[in-house]
């Protein structure tokens, strides 16, 4: 036992982590609480275990201490009984993490960067601390009572850096081009993986999904000529996502702060897309009038849009405000597109 912890109450599992299963508790001081339970493995060897269970409660400890408002806090950590489980309490976000919303559609602008500028205000406090986090992706990036984004999901933080750098680790399609070639992570690793959340987050797993995974060709070098954007994301967002995502670490931003500063002036029009597999369609009310894109796909090489704006709230007619004339190409369509929504 690590200390003197409150009295715990463990209720229904929230979920799994990296590292261990999430559930809801209550205890004395803090109220309802985040439970999470790292537990040994099968093929864990004694000393596996005991450098394991070393490590973690040690890095536990430091994010214990490590209180920022965008940053998950860590309550307490206690070694159960049995010797092999790890339990921690921390606190508890009812919103749910963004993965939920990445899985059922992209998110507005505005959203994006308010989210994007919360966790890069918790990446900024757990770097100035001398942390790296290693697995930031939409699943840990967790929302708060009030609607705050905090980082979460400790199981990869590390303050083991040897110049900086920690050993190779993360999830798959958020690993950065030198890591795959066999460098440790560093601070720009970890801005390598907010650029990847934030591109996610912008598409959805629809959109998403339909591209090559990112690890399968991130280590092939060029991944940012590889990505194929909405066409409503805005050419600034695009720049910015790039240059988190480039090959070359000194050509990223190179802090948190940075990116920071990045976001703060990205513009942020209020377009709702919904991503089926042969449909987009974007809406943005604008006073009493509604106006629709939609994207048809009726083959892999016949496409067609079409733009108009309806009352909203109000008796009046629809207008048509453009379109494609007929089935175009996909690259001929995403081209009349982009010079739509630039207007």
């Amino acid at each position: 036992m690590h200390g003197i912890v409150p009295a715990l109450q463990v209720g229904q599992k929230l979920g799994n982590g990296h590292f261990g299963e999430v559930f809801l508790g209550e205890d004395g001081v803090h109220g309802q609480v985040a439970v999470k339970v790292l537990s040994r493995k099968p093929q864990h060897t004694d000393p596996e275990w005991r450098q394991y269970k070393t490590g973690f409660l040690a890095e536990a400890q430091n994010l214990s201490k490590a209180r920022h408002r965008n940053v998950v806090q860590v309550y307490h950590i206690e070694e159960l009984p049995d010797g092999n489980s790890i339990r921690f309490c921390m606190a508890y976000c009812p919103g749910g993490s963004l993965q939920s919303v990445y899985e059922v559609r992209p998110m507005r602008l505005l959203e994006a960067r308010k989210a994007g500028t919360e966790v890069s205000l918790g990446l900024e406090a757990l770097h100035a601390r001398g942390m790296l986090h290693r697995d930031i992706k939409p699943g840990n990036i967790l929302i708060d009572a009030v609607g705050v984004a905090q980082l979460g999901d400790f199981g990869l933080v590390t303050d083991n850096l040897i110049l900086g750098y920690g050993s190779q680790a993360g999830y798959l399609d958020h690993i950065a081009y030198e890591v795959w070639l066999g460098n440790g992570t560093s601070v720009k690793t970890d801005i390598w993986a907010l650029g990847m959340t934030l591109f996610r987050l912008l598409h959805g797993q629809i959109w998403y999904d339909e591209a090559i995974a990112p690890k399968h060709i991130v280590q092939d070098g060029g991944f940012v000529d590889t990505l194929q954007w909405l066409p409503h994301i805005p050419k600034a967002w695009r720049r910015a996502i790039r240059k988190m995502l480039n090959d070359d670490p000194a050509l990223r931003y190179q802090t948190a702060g940075q990116v920071l500063n990045a976001l703060s002036g990205l513009p942020t029009p209020n377009w709702a897309a919904t991503v089926t597999p042969n449909l987009v369609r974007w809406e943005q009310i604008l006073g009493t009038r509604r106006k629709i894109v939609e994207w048809t796909q009726h083959s892999p090489r016949s496409h067609e849009w079409k733009s108009w704006s309806e009352p909203f709230g109000v008796p009046g007619r629809s207008k048509s405000l453009g379109g494609s004339n007929g089935k175009v190409p996909k690259r001929q369509l995403i081209k009349q597109l982009e010079d739509y929504f630039e207007i």
